[in-house]
């Protein structure tokens, strides 16, 4: 059972020990039908060896969840599952058309996830087939749709964590006694301040550091990709007031590495504690991490953690849909809300104690509906603090209407496939790509350009792979076109897989005109530089630039104009003369200064306050001023290392 957007902020049993709780919730149930009760995180989960029980007692569930205002959940306790050779064969029988694909026993929570391609026909008409499962089997069945891309990255995840599973069990009842056995540093006053680690007047390295009488929570912790030198590139986790051993929760909002690099790095360093974040961000963010890994070693670099320290972050994540309520600690609820960046990605809102503070932390967020998301959510229970960021919030940060940006863009498109030239388009892993894809997918569509391939380099081929995974966290049209094969724009035939070096050189080396979509979007490593290499000193290219380039970056130098480019190949330098067309695309997954003023206009409750981060200083504070100007609210914009009581 899931707790309701209406009773969300009722906080009946908020400090009492768990003991209580249970002995509380026990006074409902009859005698001797709970083998077992235990936390998963903040969820209570009974465990009971009555058949009977488990399969009527709905209405108890229910009046439970109304009473103590917690998400409750009964399973059947492992001893009374049935064989799992046998239930697959039960379940095959029951949803023979559903093609399903894959099963998995989650057996320490009683638990079988199915995969199909027809989910509808295992879940049956008002849900009969799934009661029929729960009545033979005495597992709860858990239903995915198979993506229609195969993911071996999903698959790997799944495994980490299934792996794991007793782990798990542990661990999540070990993150519950956090959340409900009461205080524990004791409290002597009301109060709550951020500290800014990264990113205040800056894009990058964004980390900030939550603290209350009771808890400590990091919101994000990336690296200022763009940064030559580590110390630069690090968020300050030297600040006196950041202790990892203190460290009650991360927040991860999306699964750019300026926002999520550093995660594995906390539990290589021994972090123990929960990350949240959705699902899809989870994925993707593990994926650009084992990429990183991959691009330091082939540089000769050594990587800042390994696979086994990605895997402890995969085993201790804990994934929230948007708009469900959960307590993270004794006095923070944290709730998810789409921010329309990138696939996943999250506003967070935070209830700080019993109605003391709530804050909303938008990190990076989109408000306009684009080809692939929806726009950033506007509507919260409470707010008195916004911290919002400023990567296109100076006043010239206009950007021009999406139809005029996509015509211009195709027209750069048609010359190149005039000139029999190459288009390489630099781009984060997640977010832009798939808007590109969609975009080039509908003009071919259309008819208003020729076929044409379009490669991705084997990560951005995965990333696309998850998108189809979780269609729920796209927009509704792109939803209803995953769903129907014929009609996915991501299984588009125009669409090619680059896996290897040598697939990357037959694209180069191929005659005729191609779109090239690579990492990294500022030109700071990965196979994007590679093209860049082979096809910059060909005029009949173009070089189409579609996100921010960070100060520093190769990207942000060829848009200042150098014309020559120096790479170093051992001890050798390599000059590449730089003759290839050089565009701007206007699409970004980021707000412009009017989205971000009339989303300040939108909310609903208004701030009272707003914080400004995540932008260059003079957008800041320009960003700043015109807000206070407008809406007579008090701004801030701190600097690194900065602190800001918020009560």
């Amino acid at each position: 059972m899931r707790w309701s957007k209406t009773n969300a902020f009722i906080c009946f049993f908020c400090l009492k020990k768990m003991a209580d709780i249970i002995k509380e919730i026990m006074k409902f149930i009859p005698a001797d039908k709970i083998s077992s009760a235990e936390y998963e995180a903040a969820d209570i989960v009974l465990y009971t060896k009555d058949k009977d029980f488990f399969l009527n007692s709905e209405s108890t569930i229910k009046e439970l969840v109304n009473e103590f205002k917690k998400r409750i959940e009964l399973r059947p306790d492992p001893d009374i599952t049935l064989d799992q050779e046998k239930t697959k064969k039960i379940i095959s029988e029951l949803a023979t058309d559903a093609n399903i694909t894959d099963f998995i026993f989650d057996s320490q929570r009683s638990r079988v996830i199915i995969h199909a391609e027809k989910p509808g026909l295992v879940i049956g008409k008002q849900g009969a087939i799934l009661r029929e499962i729960k009545e033979k089997t005495s597992w709860v069945p858990i239903i995915f749709r198979t993506p229609p891309i195969r993911s071996k990255l999903i698959e790997g995840i799944r495994n980490v964590l299934y792996e794991n599973s007793d782990y798990r069990r542990k661990f999540l009842n070990k993150v519950g006694h956090r959340i409900y056995d009461g205080w524990q540093r004791g409290k002597k006053h009301e109060w709550v301040r951020i500290s800014f680690l990264g990113a205040a007047r800056q894009v990058g390295r964004s980390c900030l550091l939550l603290q209350t009488p009771e808890s400590r929570v990091m919101l994000d912790c990336g690296i200022d990709i763009a940064s030559i030198q580590q110390a630069e590139q690090f968020p300050f986790l030297d600040a006196p007031e950041f202790k990892l051993e203190d460290l009650d929760a991360i927040i991860i909002t999306h699964s750019h590495l300026d926002h999520c690099y550093l995660v594995p790095y906390l539990y290589k360093f021994g972090y123990k504690g929960p990350v949240y974040c959705t699902a899809p961000t989870r994925d993707v963010m593990a994926l650009l991490q084992l990429d990183t890994i991959k691009i330091a070693m082939n540089e000769g670099r050594d990587p800042h953690y390994s696979v086994e320290d990605i895997k402890e972050m995969i085993k201790h994540t804990i994934c929230l849909d948007w708009e469900e309520v959960t307590d993270i600690t004794p006095d923070v609820r944290l709730t998810l809300y789409n921010s329309g960046h990138i696939l996943g990605s999250s506003m967070v809102h935070l209830h700080v104690g019993n109605g003391l503070h709530n804050i909303l932390y938008t990190s990076d967020m989109k408000f306009s509906r684009t080809n692939i998301y929806e726009a950033a959510a506007t509507s919260f229970p409470r707010l008195e603090t916004m911290i919002i960021e400023s990567t296109y919030g100076g006043s010239d940060d206009l950007s021009p209407p999406r139809k005029e940006a996509d015509e211009q863009f195709k027209e750069k498109l048609a010359n190149v496939i005039k000139n029999k030239g190459k288009m390489l388009m630099p781009v984060l892993g997640s977010g832009r790509a798939q808007q590109l894809m969609m975009l080039i997918s509908e003009l071919v569509r259309k008819k208003e350009i020729a076929p044409i391939n379009v490669y991705l380099e084997g990560m951005l081929w995965d990333i696309t792979a998850i998108h189809t995974a979780y269609p729920e966290y796209l927009n509704i049209n792109v939803r209803k076109q995953i769903f129907h094969k014929d009609e996915n724009p991501f299984l588009n035939e125009i669409f090619k897989r680059v896996g290897s070096a040598e697939e990357r050189r037959l694209v180069i080396e191929e005659e005729g005109t191609c779109v090239i979509l690579a990492t990294s979007g500022m030109l700071v490593g990965g196979p994007s530089v590679e093209y860049l290499k082979q096809l910059g000193d060909n005029a009949r290219n173009s070089l189409v630039f579609t996100c921010y380039q960070g100060e520093g970056s190769l990207g942000r130098r060829i848009l200042n104009g150098d014309k020559e480019l120096t790479f170093k190949n051992g001890a050798q330098s390599e000059v590449v003369p730089l003759k290839i067309e050089v565009y701007k695309m206007s699409l970004s997954d980021h707000s412009d200064r009017e989205e971000l003023m009339n989303f300040i206009a939108s909310c609903d409750p208004k701030p009272r306050r707003v914080i400004i981060q995540h932008g260059e200083s003079s957008k800041v504070l320009d960003l700043a001023s015109s807000i206070h100007k407008q809406f007579k609210i008090e701004t801030n914009a701190p600097r690194n290392l900065e602190a800001i009581r918020l009560r």
